[in-house]
């Protein structure tokens, strides 16, 4: 156990602290936000400052990723997909729902489920970080495709399959006998 005190807290603490107050509120924004663009761009914020947190915890081979695939290229398809299917880029009456009460009361629910299940689950679970062996880039990335390999993959597919429904829908819409010959 440390003797150091949670009332006093680290310059890296305080960092960390309003790096995750930033992803919490992006992470709000992503979902509140009334134009889809806007909303894509706060989760390169969300994303972001995940990554910033990954850095303070010396984890910078996981942040980079985070940044190169996550902001990189997630955020980069999905911008992708919403113009390839011409949803519509401001702000957009018909799309309105009145059931935000239930998706209010749903989300809630859900995380609340998770908070209590991630608290029961690590209750007694302590890290110190301060006497541990460093982590090579070697070591995670065999641990990442050992264990993680079918989420990513899976995670892969479906973004593809996204794609290539944006792409279909898109030209769903051309009238025949438009299309540019070669």
């Amino acid at each position: 156990m440390s003797d150091r005190s949670l009332l006093s807290p680290t310059g890296l603490d305080v960092i960390f602290g309003l790096l995750g107050l930033v992803a919490i509120g992006s992470a709000l924004l992503v979902v509140t936000t009334r134009q889809i663009v806007h909303a894509a761009l706060w989760l390169v914020v969300s994303l972001g400052a995940v990554a910033g947190c990954f850095l303070l915890m010396t984890a910078e081979f996981v942040a980079w990723m985070q940044v190169l695939i996550y902001v990189g290229a997630v955020v980069v398809l999905l911008l992708f997909g919403l113009m390839l299917t011409r949803a519509p880029m401001g702000r957009s009456d018909d799309l309105n729902t009145t059931n935000w009460f239930v998706g209010l009361l749903v989300g809630t629910s859900a995380t609340s489920v998770l908070v209590v299940l991630l608290a029961d689950g690590f209750r007694n679970a302590m890290l110190d970080v301060r006497g541990a062996e460093p982590t090579t880039a070697a070591a995670l990335g065999e641990s990442m495709f050992r264990y993680w390999v079918l989420p990513f993959e899976a995670l892969s597919v479906l973004l593809l399959s996204a794609l290539v429904g944006a792409i279909v829908l898109s030209r769903a819409e051309s009238p025949v006998g438009t299309e540019a010959e070669d």
